[in-house]
């Protein structure tokens, strides 16, 4: 071949994309656990998004471009009276899902929140169901959500689990856009072809920097972000399904491919990875295993790196509320990803700062005695200066073998420690906390938490008896998967 001239033999789609699509057309979920999970999932998930709705920050975003425009079987906005394009519709729910980082998390060599993916999916299946209904057709059931949620989870996770976004500079809403993608996609109607060139068009688009998401730059981008790309999801299907060709070599095209562009340089020292790392690695194939590993965050709308720091300074506040003068330092014994997401020092400047910082995380119960999302609102901090005081005393240190059972597949732990050290020579014992409420190791601790997480954040918006019947829909999983989508939606509609 000339120098002067290149190929146009056009390639077969990447193995990476005809992976994903094979998958979300042909795999049966099999595991009533991932089930079971998922119907939990998707409670915690909406009760997220209905408590968000309480901070004008968030509620300012949502509803139409044009105000006052509805659409006919328009998507609808849970807690809202919203009735929008399923685009839009799906910003508006990944948004509220995501604001208040209180969702579920994945956490591998890439970190990540699968629900994210709840937007495009909920909002596109109302969208569906209605436009059936209206046409004398069948709608879809919650099960077909629910089996969306679970490959969503699927691919992100498994794209998680061994490949690092965030150290060549990416965020990890490429995963959202990427997970979206394949299944609002089949939630259309799409045939493998067509999920294979909607995947393509992800992998091409622009992705998002984490400049939003750390020191000293983060900010409120990193609540909307994953809504951005969810939607954006959306956007991508329908324009498939209108017809419009895919990119096969989307990922392993020389020079201009994924690959070459975006993931063969380290971040830090902007270094090329050795030519092996250039291309994703998988640690398993695909099935149902995110979603029955899910984390929950349960307790704290924090940060799930720093969850068991929390519920460790929650233990510790009875021994410490009446001696915080007398604190002479605080250790947190912690492992190698929270250091490098969320440790900080300095003025912290928004909310979004404060939930991303270790210090203010551990900090807040270990005064008060809880941490909720008031506790990171200007007011609240500022009215507070000894929460800053708290902060400057703490040390952050790295435990090795945390590291190592942070990444460790049977364990998965996400340890933290903490031991307040006073002026007279006096300690704290040293509390350990390995495996946060909401993991899969303290499952059965954790659900009846996640039940009484829902129904709070559902009294949040509704009245006592629409609470408990939205509860009892949800809690029975046979009768739950029966129900038509767009009668769901109907149960959030104020």
């Amino acid at each position: 071949m000339s120098a002067t001239v290149e190929s146009n033999e056009r390639p077969d789609y990447d193995k990476v994309i005809e992976d994903i699509a094979d998958y979300v057309t042909s795999y049966e979920v099999k595991s009533d656990e991932a089930w079971d999970t998922a119907r939990n999932c998707l409670m915690d998930t909406l009760g997220c998004g209905l408590l968000a709705l309480r901070f004008p920050e968030c509620s300012k975003h949502l509803g139409p471009l044009v105000e006052g425009t509805s659409v006919p079987n328009g998507s609808r906005v849970p807690g809202t009276q919203f009735r929008m394009d399923p685009v839009k519709a799906a910003w508006d729910i990944g948004c509220i899902i995501r604001w208040l980082d209180f969702n579920d998390t994945w956490l591998a060599a890439e970190w990540g929140h699968p629900s994210d993916n709840l937007g495009g999916i909920l909002a596109t299946a109302d969208y569906i169901s209605q436009n059936r209904v209206s046409k004398g057709e069948k709608p879809l059931t919650m099960k077909t959500v629910l089996e969306a949620m679970i490959k969503a989870h699927e691919i992100q996770g498994n794209l998680a689990i061994e490949n690092s976004f965030n150290r060549v500079g990416l965020d990890h809403v490429v995963l959202v856009k990427v997970a979206s993608t394949a299944v609002v996609t089949w939630l259309m109607g799409g045939t493998k072809e067509q999920i294979m060139a909607a995947l393509s068009q992800a992998w091409v688009d622009g992705q998002s920097l984490r400049t939003y998401r750390h020191a000293p730059n983060a900010g409120s981008r990193k609540s909307w972000a994953a809504g951005d790309a969810t939607s954006r999801a959306v956007r991508l299907a329908d324009i498939t399904m209108r017809g419009e060709m895919g990119i096969p070599g989307a990922l392993t095209a020389p020079q201009w491919g994924f690959y070459d562009v975006l993931f063969n340089k380290t971040n830090k020292d902007q270094k090329l990875k050795p030519k092996d790392d250039w291309q994703f690695k998988f640690q398993r194939d695909y099935g149902s295993y995110v979603m029955e590993n899910i984390l929950f965050k349960l307790s704290f709308p924090a940060e799930f790196h720093a969850q068991t720091a929390c519920e460790a300074a929650v233990t510790l506040h009875p021994e410490v509320k009446d001696r915080i003068d007398e604190i002479e330092k605080i250790e947190i014994t912690t492992h190698e990803s929270a250091i490098r997401i969320i440790s900080k020092q300095g003025k912290l400047a928004n909310p979004a700062d404060r939930d991303h910082c270790l210090q203010y995380m551990a900090a807040v119960p270990l005064i008060f005695g809880e941490l909720n999302a008031d506790h990171y609102e200007n007011s609240f901090h500022e009215n507070h200066p000894v929460i800053d005081t708290i902060r400057e005393k703490i040390q952050v240190i790295e435990d090795n073998q945390y590291s190592k059972d942070y990444h460790d597949p049977k364990k998965r732990s996400i340890a933290n420690a903490l031991q307040v050290f006073f002026k007279d020579g006096s300690h704290t014992d040293k509390v350990v906390v390995e495996y946060p409420i909401g993991h899969r190791r303290r499952r059965e601790e954790g659900v009846p938490v996640l039940e009484n997480k829902f129904k709070a954040n559902l009294a949040t918006r509704f009245p006592e008896h629409r609470v408990s019947s939205i509860f009892e829909h949800c809690r029975q999983q046979s009768s739950f998967e029966q129900i038509p989508v767009n009668e769901f939606m109907d149960m959030f509609t104020i």
